[in-house]
């Protein structure tokens, strides 16, 4: 994880929810790690899977795997590096056996990927995977255009994954995305997504992470969608997923920040969008997110200026300029 230790200078509206709770699997236990002694924060990146599984040009497999080792250089501690899904539907995800075996695994890193089903988790498994996530919605619609079920079906579906990760040691992560808003249905009730929440927490997911898919959320629905997910899922076994689309992802991650949530998802340059909304784009860049913490007066364990180095790599590849906004000014700054 990269770590961020909490600053006395920096007051937050709401204590830390770090009580033990009963837990559904002995791999969702094994992930409390020190959460209960200190407060922290842990940047989940996701830049390899989720900033480039939507790119329509073929990134060549050894970008990818130098991508992923310099951002493993960078101190960030989880690093989510591909995705194990049919080909035909994601082509950029093709190559995900090859990069799990090609790159070089630091001590300390984590490299979870995402396995929306059972043929998906057995080649990750093949390949040594300790971690894996499964991709679920609060919206019915929007279940039904990116996994072709309803939410119901989806939901069985995990469960499987589930079961046979913990038979094979394998932590699972789940996420939830359009907890914010849909791009098929408009608005979704803070309800349904804490109902989604709940049966991937109850099916043994150590970590939900909400995403605001489409980066319509404002602290204001933030904060109703987080009060009813807190009620059934603990705020420590809770994330954020913030895309920037609005220019809300900052705000969104300092109000979740005072409700006690202690885990972000980020990519680095804003890499990544929803390819079912219009104008939706990219994740919160993660070296804005550095940025920000660190003015907070948290130790972050991540050098920026490398950051952003790798994120200026990556964009040079894909042909587009960096969209983290800190990125842009250092750039300009010190020549980079």
């Amino acid at each position: 994880m990269a770590i961020f230790r909490y600053a006395s200078r920096f007051t937050f509206s709401n204590k830390v929810f770090l009580t033990k709770t009963r837990s559904l699997s002995v791999l969702r236990d094994q992930n409390l790690g020190s959460n209960e002694k200190s407060n922290q924060v842990k940047i989940v990146e996701v830049s390899p899977r989720d900033g480039l599984q939507n790119e329509k040009q073929q990134v060549p497999t050894d970008i990818k795997v130098s991508f992923i080792n310099k951002l493993s250089k960078t101190g960030l501690k989880v690093i989510e590096a591909t995705s194990f899904v049919s080909p035909k539907l994601v082509p950029q995800m093709a190559d995900c056996s090859e990069i799990m075996t090609k790159i070089t695994r630091e001590p300390g890193v984590n490299y979870p990927v995402l396995t929306p089903n059972l043929k998906g988790l057995e080649k990750a498994i093949s390949v040594g995977v300790k971690e894996v996530a499964i991709f679920g919605a609060a919206s019915e619609k929007f279940s039904q255009a990116n996994i072709n079920c309803s939410i119901k079906d989806s939901l069985s579906r995990f469960r499987e994954v589930v079961e046979r990760s913990n038979l094979a040691g394998i932590s699972v992560r789940g996420y939830v995305s359009c907890v914010l808003g849909c791009p098929y249905q408009g608005e979704v009730s803070p309800e349904a997504v804490a109902e989604v929440a709940e049966e991937m927490y109850k099916m043994g997911c150590y970590e939900i992470s909400l995403g605001d898919t489409i980066g319509v959320g404002t602290p204001g629905s933030l904060i109703k969608m987080l009060a009813a997910v807190r009620k059934v899922v603990p705020i420590e076994r809770s994330a954020l997923h913030c895309h920037d689309t609005y220019g809300q992802a900052l705000a969104n991650i300092y109000c979740a920040l005072e409700h006690g949530i202690r885990v972000f998802d980020s990519s680095v340059a804003g890499l990544g969008g929803c390819p079912f909304a219009k104008g939706a784009t990219g994740n919160v860049a993660t070296e804005d997110v550095i940025y920000m913490f660190q003015g907070l007066g948290f130790h972050t364990g991540v050098n920026l200026i490398d950051l952003v180095h790798v994120g200026n790599y990556i964009s040079q590849h894909l042909g587009r300029p960096n969209r983290s906004k800190v990125a842009v000014a250092l750039n300009a700054k010190n020549n980079l």
